[in-house]
């Protein structure tokens, strides 16, 4: 069993990690496999599991480079284009050892609202970061408006859409610290 110190420093430690320290060490399939089955054991309201994940590794990457840095630039009027920001988008999938596209499929006889849905697939990403933590991995979600409009490209079904990226790999970025105010300021109680 876990024990609660444990599980509050291991949530503590928690980090987006950003592809830009990623190094080029691989990461074991079965990491990954592990991953996903962990973000499948997040809550959902009557049962709908409506995450969805794409992985894309090895060339696939590249292809979703090249599809992200063309999105930005179709999409990009002329004098808010950046060259920086077109090569990092380009770069991001190459430098990860594997992207996930988080997508939600929408329970088809609409049992419970779509935040509900949106709410168990944050979870399950949840989940995934903590297990990329666990193992000492960098992980980030990046939500581009190219990727959240990408249903023929990621080849969506009908009530599926994708909710962002999540990127993972080994990193060299050094511990941290956490920012978080108290949560006193967050807080009342009602005794009454």
């Amino acid at each position: 069993m876990l024990s609660p110190s444990s599980l509050r420093e291991l949530i503590r430690q928690r980090r987006a990690i950003f592809p830009a320290t990623y190094t080029d060490q691989p990461v074991a399939k079965e990491i990954v496999e592990e991953i996903l089955e962990n973000a499948n054991w997040a809550p959902t309201h009557r049962l709908t599991e409506p995450w969805r994940f794409k992985v894309f590794n090895g060339a696939a990457r590249q292809r979703l480079a090249d599809y992200l840095a063309e999105q930005y630039r179709l999409a990009t009027p002329p004098e808010q284009f950046s060259e920086v920001k077109y090569r990092k988008t380009q770069q991001n999938p190459l430098r990860a050892a594997y992207v996930i596209a988080i997508c939600m499929q929408r329970d088809p006889q609409e049992q419970v609202p779509e935040w509900e849905e949106i709410a168990a697939v944050s979870c399950a990403v949840q989940n995934m970061w903590l297990t990329c933590t666990a193992y000492g991995l960098g992980s980030y979600w990046s939500t581009p408006a190219t990727i959240l409009q990408a249903d023929d490209f990621l080849e969506l079904g009908p009530g599926e859409r994708c909710l962002g990226l999540f990127y993972l790999g080994h990193h060299q970025s050094p511990a941290l610290p956490g920012k978080r105010h108290s949560i006193a300021e967050k807080t009342r109680w009602l005794d009454q």
